[in-house]
């Protein structure tokens, strides 16, 4: 079977037809599943006897000033008895194409088919307003949007419609908690989708009944298969390109109502580490700053315990001159090795919690601050080595530059487990701790995809190479979609 990923509109072109009927039967059948996509059913005319449709997507169009607009003009001259010929105003163009008709409401105009005329009507509305959009305060990038998601979840929709003006992008609407009644909305593209990952998150949000979802937090903690795992099943992001990229790329997003947070499903654990400004950079920049992430990722895990196994059990490894820096360093130190970093180790993570919830620049002055008066406090007062506050800040640096804040957790939290069993066992514990993380991410699935893929992808679930994982190939050879899209839609890219 041939590849298709373009996703051209190669069909015959239909006109538009003077029964309305046959275009409004039409119309629907194309935005089947768009619930941010609006119609209205009107019988204008001097006797009410002339039947129009219109359609567009809710938020571009200002019901408030409907009847100043040209569209409001347009339905009040119609409605006089003026044909839609003689009604003209500035802003209004016949449209004979039924496929270039359908598309014009992509863009933010209104469509109106009205009957007995052989034509729809393009109304230029103001498109897509400014959305009251703010940027967001996580994910920050160095290229690309500044736009972020914001509580109202029509305009979350309307962000997303804005940058994949495509008939087969579905927007699926549902509702959440039995006294809340929050919305939540689906979105995928549905020739590249896979039906049955639309199906399953349609599933898991029906299962359980809870009170109030007020955020999409709520969504993701019930709709995890393996709750109990420190690895997120979902990825989050708070801008509107992310979700766009994730989209056509095969995968759904669930956006949730008064909550600025998508939810992004299926994931795997490449997909963390990657950022948005990856594909709008060069790819040596791009696969420098993952191959950071990477060793970022692996050592905000790691480091304390290897630095506990290496100095208590195996100081073997180590060059002669540095192993008496490092007993120089500890001389007058009250405490074992493994007290000093968890008491440093709890300290800047207090210092993190008390950094958040303090407000605007005070925050980010505490947790910078706060860390060096007590590190250096603690020096003085010999309490913990030098190296030891050396190890804890780089372990915290390295925390700080994983994308995601729910995936850095993950690290966090397993980082106390490699200190207990390199504290234990030394060398020995270190590598039960690195064997135990890579068997539970084996058996990690998101929603059918192995949260390793592409190093543990097969069959069906291959890629065709591991050109999207650490090393970011050069954007021309990007020609294949991920393991999210459908086999026969996995070409992306192709020369003309």
């Amino acid at each position: 079977m041939e590849e298709n990923s373009c996703n051209k509109n190669t069909d015959t072109k239909v006109m538009v037809s003077r029964n309305i009927e046959a275009n409004i039967q039409t119309f629907r059948k194309t935005y089947k599943d768009c619930a941010d996509i609006k119609t209205r059913e009107m019988y204008l005319g001097a006797h009410n006897d002339k039947k129009c449709f219109m359609a567009y997507i809710e938020v571009a169009l200002d019901m408030k000033s409907f009847g100043a607009s040209g569209i409001g003009m347009l339905v009040k001259n119609i409605e006089a008895g003026i044909s839609p010929k003689d009604a003209r105003v500035a802003d209004v163009t016949e449209v004979k194409d039924l496929n270039q008709a359908l598309d014009v409401i992509l863009v933010g105009n209104v469509l109106v088919f009205v009957d007995g005329c052989d034509y729809a009507l393009k109304i230029g509305d103001q498109g897509y307003p400014s959305l009251g959009v703010k940027e967001t305060d996580s994910e920050k990038v160095i290229r690309g949007s500044n736009e972020g998601f914001s509580d109202s979840i029509k305009i979350n929709t309307a962000l997303v419609r804005r940058r994949i003006r495509s008939q087969n992008l579905k927007v699926k609407e549902t509702t959440a908690g039995v006294r809340s009644n929050t919305t939540v909305d689906i979105m995928y593209m549905k020739d590249i989708a896979y039906p049955q990952v639309v199906t399953e998150i349609m599933k898991r949000l029906a299962k359980y009944e809870v009170d109030g979802v007020l955020d999409s937090g709520v969504i993701e903690q019930l709709a995890e298969k393996k709750w109990y795992s420190p690895f997120p099943e979902f990825q989050t992001t708070q801008r509107p390109d992310r979700a766009a990229m994730a989209v056509l790329e095969g995968r759904v997003v669930v956006l949730c109502d008064n909550s600025p947070i998508a939810l992004i499903l299926p994931t795997d654990f490449n997909s963390f580490l990657k950022t948005t400004d990856d594909y709008y950079n060069r790819f040596e920049a791009a696969s420098f700053a993952r191959i950071i992430r990477y060793v970022s990722a692996f050592l905000a895990m790691t480091l304390p315990g290897l630095y506990l196994a290496v100095t208590n059990f195996h100081t073997q490894i180590l060059p002669t001159s540095l192993l008496l820096s490092f007993w120089e360093a500890r001389i007058g130190c009250p405490f074992p090795e493994v007290v000093e970093v968890v008491l440093m180790e709890l300290s800047f993570e207090l210092l993190r919690e008390a950094g958040i919830r303090l407000p605007g620049a005070m925050g980010n002055t505490i947790g910078i601050v706060g860390g060096l008066i007590i590190g250096q406090a603690a020096v003085d007062a010999n309490l913990v080595s030098p190296i030891v506050v050396i190890v804890v800040a780089f372990t915290a640096l390295c925390s700080f530059a994983i994308p995601s804040e729910e995936f850095a957790f993950s690290f966090r939290l397993l980082k106390f487990g490699f200190i207990a069993l390199s504290a234990w066992l030394g060398y020995f514990g270190f590598l039960i701790g690195i064997y135990a993380v890579l068997v539970h991410l084996s058996r990690l699935e998101s929603f059918g995809i192995p949260y390793l893929s592409p190093f543990v992808a097969y069959g069906e679930k291959s890629t065709e190479g591991l050109g999207e994982s650490v090393i970011r190939k050069p954007f021309r050879m990007l020609k294949y979609r991920p393991i999210y899209a459908r086999r026969n839609q996995r070409i992306r890219l192709r020369g003309k």
